[in-house]
């Protein structure tokens, strides 16, 4: 695997999303407590920012029509979405956050 440095772990909200580029990939990180997963930072349904909308838990809504996704799998939870998104290993290193972007994880 090959993990890159995604964003300094203090920088992704508690209960929220930022978005970064990694390795030429647009990745949301979502962080539910201490814990941050990368999923793909677009909509399967449209093209929309993922970062943009709201997290609750590990689950993110796209903001223009309420699609919602599983951050650590990249599942579809709602319509009108109907297939799911990429995800990434991502891991915690120090103060630091980590995805390998070259080995998606296999979708649900």
């Amino acid at each position: 695997m090959s993990f890159t440095r995604a964003a300094a772990f203090n920088d992704v909200p508690k209960g929220g999303a930022i978005g970064v580029e990694v390795g030429g990939v647009d990745v949301a990180l979502v962080r539910d407590g201490d814990d941050v997963y990368a999923i793909h930072d677009e909509c399967s349904h449209a093209e929309i920012p993922l970062s943009e909308g709201d997290v609750e838990g590990c689950e993110i809504e796209c903001w223009l029509h309420g699609s919602r996704f599983d951050a650590r799998t990249g599942a579809v939870l709602n319509l009108p979405a109907t297939e799911p998104v990429a995800v990434y290993p991502c891991r915690r290193e120090g103060d630091d956050v980590e995805v390998d972007v070259e080995n998606p994880l296999p979708a649900p």
